[in-house]
């Protein structure tokens, strides 16, 4: 996966695309591939994951081999009138014209093709932007499944309403692209519990994805004959021994019921499942990714 040029990172809200993106771009950055990864929709929570100060729109180095963007659609919209007037002047007269701006914000999904044209711009070895240096992977920290697949939908769409012109040929190039499996690599995240496996199925049969990663699963600490021990123990011992019992059989029966949805998202899902454990601490700290993308 790491050959690829472009990484699309999507799943259910909340199940922890950021974190699988940060270990993926580690594991790159430790193989020699100059990586950045890019965040939408002016999100910028990669940067507080590697102690670093978010600068926007900005291409700026986490660590060594490893950058950053949050990519701000007004800005990529500029860049895109720069680079198809061939002037940063007219770009930015037409740009900021009450007419411009009406009309571009009357177009449905033009935010999300601007958007994704930035990252395929990324993810160029040419790149349009001016001293701008090529990366050899771009990881899409995407939004949430709705949202990811407007992104993903917008280029054809423009291609084929436009039929000529510059937005045809264009949102075409980036279709192409994103379509060519041999440079866009697509990945789910997923947690082990009902809903998250219900979503990445669905998504699959949309992206056919080249794997699954599965966040924070619960180590399986006792066998099930251990479990019923405890459990005949029926609140037998000193108070903390029964707090502790209790605390043990619900973990157990949580990682039982994770594993029970693990199964079911391997049957029905073609690509290959992987699982990251679960990180017992509120915040995760910078040691924690390391652990993540060793286990990747």
């Amino acid at each position: 996966m790491l050959e690829k040029r472009l990484l699309f990172v999507t799943g259910k809200g909340g199940v922890g695309k950021t974190t699988v993106s940060a270990a993926l771009a580690l594991k790159a950055a430790a193989a020699g591939r100059r990586t950045i990864v890019c965040e939408v929709a002016e999100q910028e929570r990669m940067p507080e994951l590697f102690g670093a100060r978010a600068a926007g729109h900005s291409e700026v180095e986490l660590e060594v081999g490893l950058w950053h963007i949050s990519v701000n659609p007004e800005r990529a919209k500029e860049e895109w009138l720069r680079y198809q007037l061939r002037s940063g002047t007219l770009a930015g007269v037409l740009g900021h014209s009450r007419m411009f701006q009406y009309l571009t914000a009357a177009a449905p999904g033009l935010t999300e093709l601007v958007t994704m044209g930035k990252v395929w711009e990324l993810a160029q070895l040419q790149r349009k932007t001016a001293r701008a240096s090529p990366y050899d992977l771009v990881i899409l920290d995407a939004p949430a499944t709705g949202q990811a697949l407007a992104l993903l939908r917008a280029p054809r769409t423009f291609s084929e309403v436009a039929r000529v012109g510059p937005v045809h040929r264009q949102a075409g190039r980036i279709d192409s692209f994103l379509s060519d499996r041999s440079s866009t690599g697509y990945v789910g995240v997923a947690l082990a519990e009902e809903m998250p496996v219900n979503e990445t199925l669905e998504l699959e049969r949309e992206l056919r994805f080249d794997a699954v990663y599965v966040n924070g699963v619960y180590p399986e600490r006792f066998s099930r004959a251990e479990a019923e021990r405890m459990a005949a123990l029926d609140g037998r011992g000193s108070p903390e021994a029964r707090a502790a019992l209790r605390a043990a059989l619900a973990e157990h029966a949580r990682a039982r019921a994770q594993r029970r949805e693990l199964r079911r998202l391997r049957r029905e899902v073609s690509a290959p499942v992987k699982t990251l454990p679960h990180v017992f601490r509120p915040e995760l700290e910078r040691a924690d990714l390391d652990l993540l993308a060793a286990r990747l």
